[in-house]
């Protein structure tokens, strides 16, 4: 709605006023200077026909005043009646006393009481006169005249009416003229007026004033229309910038959330497509490194010329010298004709149809990733805010696609990082119940050593046992090992390889069909007897190369992934046992192997805590070590594990060892060194009652001479008596851990008093000494609890041949 001003005044009306001020201009103008002029000349008449009257009465006074007879003056001066506007007379006589008026009766005061000068003049609004009375040269009297000026203000009246007639025609004439004024200078204004309300209500700049014919008036209609076609193309330009503005906007806020470069790639070239109008886009990779561009992606409608252009996807594009060498350069490039283009590019899309082509590159931080193409089939089919607004596309569709790569690098980065800190938890983890369980070992086999030597003892030597008596006794010597050995492994889920693990060439191959005979009972026999089938499936590569490792340990490994996959499937299903050559790096060979199942499968967070010690699913029957022991070995043998699990398909546990190139003996050698050739004096240092007790017994009845001692004080004291006396010690068995003096520093005293005297280090600590290659520098020999007499049989021989 348009708002009127109601200050402003009509040009109709302001026309009016101004014809009407003109014409009362002219007329005011004319009329002051006929009346001026008129009243001058009726003035100067008016005194000339008083004077002539007066002159003639005068002259008829001179008998009156010369006789001295008043009344033929007062007859004389009568005269004046003849003009009415003659109001009062007097003469005079030459000594100038009034002689005679006129009228007769003339008020005293109304004439003057002494003549003054001769002549006439305009005073008080009348007209008065004197006129001398002579008779030749001699005067006679004096005449005063006075007349009114009724004559002129009835002049002026006439003049007055003839004055507002001729204003009131005058300004019926200009009002007419007015009219007609008005009509010919407003209909090309309201004109206008209607153009410009008509463009303003509908914003159709498209409408355009009419020419009226005069020349003023068309040459501003010419202009107005100028006007009008400006702001049309201004608008034109300014939609274009805003719909441009607006797909710009679209674009970015459809790649925001995207997380892939070819969704973004895609949502980018279809837009174009539909919006852009374009007949071809694609978006090239470039791979700095190399300095070449492939097809990274094209447009869906894109496609219907991929045949002609002979692109496709992933398809290398050469560099040429003016276009995409330029765009590597951070140059945008118009080809508007690519007929006149004599380069390869160019003319893939001149021999297509299509002849007009923009390529945009994708720059951030002055490295370019790539360049998006644009075409069309007609020639210059782009304009300037075209190649505009393809560049700034391709500037947010270069920073997108610049934050998804350092978003990429980021996640990896913390997934590498997180990896780590799991990986570094979990050693420590591992580490400090390592050495828990190192403790607790110690505990144990001080405990079952007596069993041990005792129940071996027995077998030995009694000769008369029962066959049944011999068969438990077999049995508890195969649970002291069982023991040891579970204890013995509880420290394998965090040590590192230890030096006297012989690693030998293992043939994986080998291991898998022991490993299946040793656990047929529990994917064979016992899922028959529930009623449920696990299907055996066994996937082994020829030629399969061999591993460098410890085969015990690698067999107890698949024994445990293959009791858990048993266990995943409760309702059956099929077992898998796979091996295989794989490449996990340039030039090097590994060997894996797996083992799977179809049953319940894992979570995400039971796929990353199942390493932990003591987790487990299974409830009671599980004990949460048979995972972290098998990852104990893959750290002891530099190998890797994968896990695979989904939920409701199953799980697949993954081992993969470096292929064998050499092999590795073991340094200590495996021949059975002979038993010494004399019985030996043999001093017993250990602060376990029981223990001193079993190894006196059994040693004595190898016909060795014993010395028992309850600590290292004693111990000390018994070896240096002995050395002092007629029979010295020939060898020392110390335990580690003892109090005010513990076995190293025992081992050290006896060094130091006897260096030629071999020291035993007897604990349940010996293991982890080893693998810590902390045995003490004064000990000769370091053997675990609980001790076999075959051991010791043989530690005696080595040190005491």
């Amino acid at each position: 709605m348009t708002h009127v001003d109601t200050s402003s005044r009509p040009i109709r009306r302001t026309l009016l006023q101004m014809i009407f001020l003109s014409c009362g201009a002219v007329l005011a103008i004319t009329t002051t200077t006929f009346l001026g002029y008129d009243l001058l000349t009726f003035r100067q008449a008016s005194i000339q026909q008083l004077q002539t009257l007066s002159e003639a009465i005068a002259s008829n006074s001179t008998a009156a005043l010369a006789f001295e007879n008043p009344d033929d003056a007062a007859v004389v001066l009568g005269a004046f009646k003849a003009d009415p506007h003659i109001v009062a007379a007097a003469l005079y006589d030459a000594q100038g006393k009034m002689f005679a008026t006129y009228p007769r009766d003339l008020a005293a005061g109304r004439a003057p009481a002494q003549p003054g000068t001769a002549g006439y003049q305009f005073t008080h609004l009348r007209l008065l006169g004197f006129q001398p009375v002579t008779t030749g040269s001699r005067q006679l009297g004096m005449l005063y005249v006075e007349s009114d000026l009724d004559a002129v203000y009835q002049r002026l009246q006439l003049y007055a009416l003839i004055a507002l007639v001729v204003a009131a025609l005058s300004f019926l004439v200009a009002w007419l003229i007015s009219r007609q004024l008005q009509h010919r200078l407003l209909v090309p204004i309201h004109a206008l007026t209607d153009t410009a309300r008509a463009v303003s209500d509908r914003n159709d700049y498209t409408v355009r004033a009419v020419r009226t014919g005069t020349r003023e008036f068309d040459l501003l209609t010419d202009t107005f229309n100028h006007m009008l076609t400006q702001i049309q193309r201004s608008e034109h330009k300014l939609h274009a910038q805003l719909a441009r503005l607006g797909l710009l906007q679209h674009i970015t806020r459809a790649i925001e959330d995207r997380q892939d470069l070819q969704s973004i790639y895609q949502v980018v070239l279809v837009s174009l497509e539909e919006n852009l109008l374009v007949d071809f886009c694609c978006i090239l990779l470039h791979e700095p490194a190399s300095r070449t561009l492939t097809v990274g992606r094209m447009g869906a409608s894109s496609r219907y010329h991929a045949d002609a252009l002979a692109l496709t996807d992933a398809l290398a594009v050469p560099v040429d010298e003016s276009g995409l060498s330029k765009c590597l350069a951070g140059e945008l490039v118009y080809e508007p004709d690519v007929g006149k283009v004599a380069l390869a590019l160019p003319r893939r899309f001149s021999a297509a149809g299509l002849h007009s082509m923009v390529m945009a590159p994708l720059i951030v931080r002055n490295e370019v990733s790539g360049v998006l193409v644009c075409a069309r089939k007609a020639a210059d089919a782009f304009s300037s805010s075209d190649c505009e607004f393809l560049r700034q596309l391709s500037e947010h569709v270069a920073l997108a696609s610049h934050q998804i790569r350092l978003y990429g690098d980021l996640h990896q980065a913390y997934e590498d990082l997180r990896q780590s800190q799991v990986a570094i938890l979990q050693q420590e983890r591992l580490r400090a119940l390592g050495q828990m369980a190192s403790g607790i070992a110690h505990d144990i086999n001080n405990a079952i050593s007596p069993v041990s030597l005792f129940t071996e003892a027995l077998l030995e030597r009694e000769a008369g046992l029962s066959d049944r008596a011999r068969g438990y006794l077999t049995t508890i010597l195969g649970a002291i090992d069982d023991v040891a050995r579970t204890v013995s492994r509880m420290r394998e889920f965090y040590r590192e390889r230890e030096p006297q693990v012989t690693l030998a060439p293992v043939q994986l191959n080998d291991l898998v069909p022991q490993v299946l005979n040793l656990t047929r009972p529990r994917w064979s026999d016992q899922p028959q007897q529930r009623g449920t089938v696990i299907e055996l499936q066994t996937a082994l590569a020829p030629d399969l190369p061999d591993v460098m490792g410890a085969d015990n340990e690698i067999r107890d490994a698949l024994t445990n992934l293959v009791f858990n996959a048993v266990d995943a499937m409760p309702t059956g299903g099929i077992l898998t046992v796979r091996t295989a050559a794989v490449s996990r790096h340039p030039d090097t060979t590994s060997v894996m192997i797996e083992v799977g199942d179809t049953g319940v499968g894992m979570d995400e967070d039971t796929r990353r805590r199942c390493l932990e010690p003591f987790y487990t699913t299974k409830g009671e029957r599980g004990t949460g070590l048979g995972l972290a022991m098998v990852y104990g070995m893959i750290q002891r043998h530099s190998a890797e594990l994968e896990i695979e699990s989904t939920v409701g398909k199953g799980t697949t546990m993954r081992l993969i060892f470096a292929a064998s190139s050499a092999s590795i003996t073991d340094s200590a050698g495996t021949a059975r060194t002979p038993l010494p050739a004399r019985p030996l004096r043999i001093l017993l240092v250990d602060d376990d009652p029981m223990l001193i007790k079993s190894l006196q017994e059994t040693l004595q009845d190898d016909g060795h001479i014993i010395t028992a001692t309850s600590n290292g004080l004693a111990g000390l004291e018994a070896f240096r008596t002995a050395l002092q006396g007629d029979a010295p010690i020939d060898l020392v068995v110390t335990d580690l851990g003892m109090p005010h003096m513990d076995g190293r520093k025992v081992a050290a005293a006896i060094k130091a008093l006897s260096r030629s005297t071999p020291v035993i280090l007897l604990t349940g600590w010996g293991q982890r000494l080893i693998a810590e290659n902390d045995a003490p520098a004064h000990v000769d020999k370091v053997i675990s609890k609980p001790p076999r007499l075959s051991e010791l049989r043989a530690a005696f021989a080595e040190l005491k041949p």
